[in-house]
């Protein structure tokens, strides 16, 4: 999974967020779109610019992530309705701004970049919608992408937030104050769900807890928050480095206290009051809330039973193919067996975290020596490997990816992309999906992918840095199935991995939708994912709280991959001999992540244009 790009993940709920892009036209024919740029262009530019900077403004950690520290010194007002009332204005007067600009008279890649921001500010406009407000602003907290979840490592020193100049130092203090008046918030917010009846289930309460417990136990000094004041960069002079020590020392013994209010809040009121169910249905408005929430995030008008429908039929598939991978093993027994059997032997059992850095390390190298041949550009963003930090590993993701920074004008912003791991639980973790979980998380799948669109100046900012879930996991779960052309999973047993990986993405169409419409308990959900993949209970039982906890999310990796995968061999129908990967490849990647409708436009366009 992406990192939660840490600010664009946080945001997507409440803000609207190279040289191939010249190979980027739309459906309409070249002979009636403008070929150079026009005064209608420039508009459309000039809107752009103005959008992104009032955005900028109103969200100050979507600066900071993009290296901009103008606004540095806050969080920004999230959760008010002074908030929501900004990005609901923003949102009208960007479309009405845009309704005034001739669409017909623009590039073919301003054509593009005109319905990608039509979109993006029509589907901020339905998340803002008062009604289903009513239904998401009042659970801001949950064990999965509440802000205690990513705050502490954003302020960590190895996060998002630089710590280079006094006042860097300064600012994250004032960052600090800011986080407590959120957390604060939160429990506002949260006492209006209980009010109105539409509460968070007792299950994610549980677990929001239990991590707040790790948080508040950390002493001043072991804390995340102690780490920029742990060990000085010789850029902050000596005589500065003890009053930031203990103005930060302060603000940490205040998140301190803010985290035990949210904590005896949710332990002491809010879990007697949370409902018993786990699935949006047995919320009020939660049926209509996860119909929007499955058109957010596929970006495809789908309903909840076309959806299970397509889950079951993928599931069946590659159920197939992992029995053939079994009888290639010479396994007896059956595929229930054979998963119990890949589960508890100590054989594929990672021997140590390190041993699992040196593994991805040297997956890394092999892939870079293809990658070449299917990409025309690399990304010039360095990549990390890390395991996921003690305070969050409970609830992480096997695997996660970070954005990082690359600004050749200013080398300070820059930062690695990292590609997280999890050492939770080793001895449930398995070797046998380094290789797919790599291809997924690193090259050439989110690190790609993010790193692609954000060094790509040629692009307006909001097609740089921001998105949709279907295109950004569907990517992803696209590069798995890269795995031949990139001399990955040759052994039997890393195909295997790479089975398992796409069948945890079948099976969340199933099991998301099991339990948001079809009334499924969490038993079942995990019942359901052991009998159809090799998965440890552990990681099985992470996956549906997460589904419990972000409904509709995981509905976006198969529904992405499907659509690429299925536009791939529509072009190399229709393309015969003259398909190029890395053609294909530089067109779905070098405009951004689009929208699912969108990128079909284009696809098919470009399709079109090169049969001429």
């Amino acid at each position: 999974m992406r990192r939660l790009s840490a600010a664009a993940c946080l945001l997507a709920a409440v803000a609207a967020a190279g040289p191939a892009l010249a190979q980027a036209p739309a459906r309409t024919p070249a002979s009636a779109a403008a070929t150079q740029d026009s005064a209608a262009d420039e508009a459309l530019r000039a809107l752009f610019r103005q959008s992104d900077e009032d955005n900028l403004r109103r969200n100050p950690l979507s600066a900071i992530f993009r290296g901009d520290l103008r606004y540095a010194d806050r969080l920004g007002d999230y959760l008010t309705d002074d908030y929501y009332d900004a990005e609901r204005a923003a949102a009208e007067q960007s479309l009405a701004a845009l309704q005034r600009i001739n669409k017909a008279a623009l590039t073919p890649t301003n054509q593009i970049a005109y319905d990608v921001f039509e979109y993006q500010q029509r589907e901020s406009l339905r998340q803002l919608d008062p009604a289903i407000l009513a239904l998401t602003a009042v659970r801001p907290v949950d064990h999965f992408s509440g802000f205690q979840t990513f705050y502490p490592s954003f302020a960590s020193g190895q996060g998002a937030a630089p710590f280079r100049t006094v006042l860097d130092y300064e600012n994250n203090i004032k960052r600090h104050a800011d986080y407590v008046r959120l957390t604060d918030r939160s429990i506002a917010r949260l006492r209006e769900g209980m009010a109105s009846g539409v509460t968070q289930p007792k299950l994610i309460v549980r677990n929001t807890i239990e991590q707040l417990d790790q948080l508040i136990a950390q002493d001043t000094q072991a804390s995340t928050f102690y780490g920029p004041v742990r060990d000085f960069p010789d850029s902050i002079p000596a005589g500065e480095r003890e009053r930031l020590r203990a103005e930060t020392v302060r603000a940490i013994e205040q998140i301190n206290a803010a985290h035990t209010r949210l904590r005896d809040f949710l332990r002491d009121t809010y879990l007697p009051a949370a409902r018993d169910t786990v699935g949006l249905g047995g919320m009020p408005g939660g049926d209509r809330l996860y119909a929007a929430l499955i058109e957010q995030n596929t970006t495809l008008p789908l309903d909840a039973a076309t959806i299970h429908a397509q889950g079951l039929a993928e599931v069946a598939r590659i159920r197939g193919q992992m029995e053939a991978i079994q009888r290639e093993l010479g396994f007896q027994g059956t595929l229930a067996q054979f998963f119990e059997h890949l589960r508890t032997d100590p054989a594929y059992r990672p021997a140590s975290a390190q041993a699992l850095i040196d593994g991805f390390q040297a997956i890394g190298r092999r892939v870079d020596a293809r990658v070449g041949e299917q990409f025309s550009t690399i990304p010039q963003t360095p990549l990390e490997i890390r395991p996921v930090e003690a305070y969050r590993e409970r609830g992480a993701a096997a695997g996660s990816y970070q954005d990082g920074v690359w600004d050749p004008a200013d080398p300070a912003k820059n930062r690695p992309g990292v590609f997280y791991f999890n050492t939770y639980d080793l001895p449930s973790r398995n070797t046998y999906g380094m290789e797919t979980l790599y291809l997924h998380e690193a090259v050439p799948g989110h690190h790609f992918q993010i790193s692609l669109a954000q060094e790509n100046t040629a692009l307006p900012a909001f097609m740089r840095y921001g998105g949709n879930t279907a295109f950004v996991e569907g990517w992803a779960l696209y590069a798995e199935t890269l795995w031949q052309e990139l001399g990955m999973e040759q052994e039997p047993l890393q195909r295997f991995g790479g089975l398992d990986d796409e069948m945890l993405r079948a099976m969340r169409l199933v099991v998301d939708t099991g339990i948001h419409a079809y009334g499924w308990d969490r038993d079942r959900a995990i019942a359901y994912m052991l009998e159809n993949s090799s998965m440890g209970r552990t990681d099985a039982t992470i996956e549906v709280d997460r589904y419990i906890a972000i409904p509709g999310q995981a509905l976006a990796y198969k529904t992405g991959q499907l659509t690429i995968s299925r536009l791939k061999a529509e072009a190399q129908q229709a393309l015969g001999d003259r398909f190029d990967p890395r053609a294909f490849h530089a067109e779905v990647l070098m405009t951004g992540a689009l929208p699912l409708p969108v990128l079909e436009q284009k696809i098919d366009g470009w399709v079109a244009n090169s049969r001429r």
